[in-house]
Order: structure tokens, then C-alpha cells, then sequence
């Protein structure tokens, strides 16, 4: 009598992938389905012929991009791992594209074992030319005081309690004590570049770091108010929201 052959064993998989948000409703799953968590699901579930939920690195909002997105999910799969990623990489739709899979321990976890994050916010000083408008916010004003901008951004590094730099629908249980490693403004031309390098961050936290700065450079806001707004831990209305189009997740640290 032959042996029937064993069923392949549960590993763990961490996935890399890259998409331009415009077209999605963000990174987490929503009841329309048009998200990147649901649409890699989706695929998943019909290669291995059953449901399984994926983790993210980053919860990226409707709009943002990202070139370094990690996740890992756990499935039994008997062919050569290539295969696998062939397989998940392949009827994708336009936007979204696999750059690695690979198994991993199982201790592994995208979001609990990152040590940490890496943004770029792009932006330009009047109108972007029309092949960057969905990657770069458009200003519409101009030159920005940047030496103010790039003082206020000094004053932000460290650890500190970002609340105030927070959006309401931030997790109650997350902490928001955080460690902002690098928040630095480089310019050439009408392009501005904020590389946003640190441990963690809350909900919209980039965006409104971001739309902060901006108001320093319009003069609104005075460079020192940032230790001001950070011990005050209140969103006010000079704590500006930056559009969703400008912000890329860059990479993740583990």
C-alpha cells in the first residue's frame, strides 16, 4: 500500500512589496475591499485555495505610497519557494508589485519586530509639472522660509510624547512616546524632500509633521513653538495635516 504524503507544514512567509496608493483605499483591510492588505489576501486565497489574513509593517492611509512595505502571513505551501512568489506576484493589478518572498522564523513579525520606519515627503514650492502631482504636494506659494523650517524640524528629534502631532482615530493603546531619529529638509530647486527616519509613528503623525513645518515656512508659526506644541500635547489648528499624495514609506528596519 503506498503512504499518502504528508501535508506540507506551516511556515511563516515575509513578503516585500510596492504600490502607488492613489488608486487604493490604504494599507488596511476595509469592507470595499479596494485596499493592498485586501487585494494580496484576495490572491493569496486563491492560490492556496483558502482565507488567510496578512500582517502589515505600516498601516499607510488612502493615497500614500510605498516602496518598502512589509508583511508576513503563515501557510503551507510543498513547491520550491520561487515558485510562490511567482505565483502571488502574477494578476496583481497595476500599481502594486512584489519584490521578494521568502520564508522566515516564526518569530518573525512585520509590525513588532520592526525597530523602525523611514518616510520621504515630497513637496513643491508652486505647481508640480504633471508627472509628479501624484507622488508631490503642490504648494502653490512661494519660497519658503526653509532655514526657520529646518530649525523647528531640530527641535522635534528625539523621544518625545507626539500626541499633539497625532489625528484623531489613533489607537487609545498605542504609545505615543516616540523616537524621532532624523526629520530632514532637503531642497534643490522647488522640490523639498522630508526624510522622516524613527522608531515608530502614530496615526497621520508624518503628515502633520509635515503640514507643521509648512505653516513655519509661511511664517505662521514661530520655529520655537515646536517645544510648545510638543509639552502642550493638544492638536490645534496650526498643526497642519499634509496631503496624503507627497508621503512614500521608504523602509523598514529590523
Amino acid at each position: 500500500m503506498k503512504r499518502k504524503p504528508e501535508s506540507a507544514q506551516a511556515s511563516r512567509w515575509k513578503g516585500i512589496c510596492a504600490y502607488d496608493g492613489t488608486g487604493f483605499e490604504g494599507w488596511q483591510s476595509q469592507p470595499g475591499g479596494n485596499t493592498i492588505q485586501d487585494i494580496l489576501e484576495s490572491r493569496l486565497a486563491e492560490i492556496l485555495k483558502g482565507p488567510l489574513r496578512i500582517h502589515g509593517s505600516a498601516r499607510t492611509d488612502s493615497g500614500v505610497h510605498a516602496k518598502h512595505q512589509v508583511f508576513h502571513f503563515d501557510a503551507a505551501w510543498s513547491h520550491p519557494p520561487d515558485a510562490f512568489y511567482r505565483a502571488l506576484r502574477s494578476e496583481l493589478p497595476i500599481g502594486i508589485q512584489l519584490k521578494s518572498l521568502r520564508r522566515v522564523p516564526g518569530g518573525f513579525h512585520a509590525l513588532h519586530s520592526a525597530t523602525g520606519k523611514r518616510y520621504i515627503y515630497r513637496a513643491c514650492e508652486g505647481q508640480a509639472n504633471p508627472f509628479e502631482t501624484r507622488y508631490c504636494w503642490s504648494l502653490n506659494c512661494g519660497p519658503l522660509n526653509v532655514d526657520d523650517m529646518r530649525f523647528a524640524a531640530e527641535l522635534l528629534l528625539g523621544i518625545h510624547d507626539f500626541t499633539a502631532f497625532s489625528a484623531t482615530g489613533s489607537s487609545p493603546d498605542e504609545n505615543p512616546v516616540k523616537d524621532l531619529r532624523q526629520l530632514e529638509i532637503r531642497k534643490r530647486g522647488r522640490r523639498l524632500d522630508f526624510v522622516v527616519d524613527g522608531s515608530g509613528f502614530l496615526y497621520r503623525m508624518v503628515r502633520r509633521l509635515v503640514g507643521t513645518l509648512y505653516n513655519v515656512g509661511l511664517g505662521r508659526v514661530a520655529p520655537d513653538e515646536m517645544k510648545y506644541l510638543l509639552e502642550n500635547r493638544k492638536r490645534v489648528q496650526v498643526i497642519y495635516t499634509a496631503p496624503a499624495c507627497g508621503l512614500c514609506l521608504e523602509k523598514v528596519f529590523y
